[in-house]
């Protein structure tokens, strides 16, 4: 079975049950979210690892301008996004495919957010975050949720099972490409693991 096919058997059951059980693993995503809101004004947004849509419908139905672009590997999640997006009609693309080029679209999207996906691209982080650059506005910005670390080595270990990479390498990567307008950290169930937000405008 080629890396392809496992991913989408997992999610071919796991998109089933995703939205009900991730929010005890997921933390600050609505957190970012309301810093996008509370920041910017997109007209243009593109979610990468868009998942089944949620980021993407809170989005809309916050900047009723927006047009939504979402990009993911997995077809059952994907159709769980359609599903729940379908009341946006036209304003909404949703494409089944890996990030790890330009997508170059025209116009660029303003807006690009990224939620709990870097962490699970090992190899090729860099290559998407580079891609990420150039697909983005001049001028616009990035807004990213993920895993940041753990202290527990065994944690780590395990987290890797699900292909998950948690060695505080995120941040530095973000920060060769981006300038930081906001970077926090979170710690999760008494510090078992760390997760951070941010926001940034491309290096010029």
């Amino acid at each position: 079975m080629t890396p392809r096919d496992a991913l989408q058997q997992y999610y071919s059951f796991h998109s089933r049950i995703y939205d009900a059980t991730r929010w005890s693993f997921l933390f600050g995503r609505g957190r970012l979210l309301g810093e996008v809101e509370r920041r910017f004004c997109p007209t243009r947004i593109l979610e990468i690892g868009c998942g089944t849509g949620v980021n993407l419908a809170r989005l809309g139905r916050w900047f009723p301008r927006a047009r939504l672009t979402g990009i993911d590997t997995s077809a059952a999640m994907l159709a769980v996004a359609e599903r729940r997006l379908r009341s946006f009609g036209n304003r909404v693309v949703l494409h089944e495919s890996y990030y790890g080029a330009s997508l170059g679209l025209n116009p660029a999207p303003d807006l690009i957010c990224i939620s709990y996906c870097l962490s699970m691209i090992n190899p090729g982080v860099e290559e998407v975050i580079a891609a990420v650059a150039a697909d983005l506005a001049p001028g616009g910005s990035l807004a990213v949720v993920d895993f940041h670390g753990s202290r527990h080595r065994w944690f780590r270990q395990w987290m890797q099972i699900s292909h998950v990479r948690m060695e505080h390498h995120l941040l530095p990567a973000l920060s060769s490409r981006f300038y930081a307008d906001l970077t926090r950290i979170g710690t999760a169930y008494a510090g078992l693991w760390q997760y951070f937000l941010f926001l940034g405008r491309l290096r010029v």
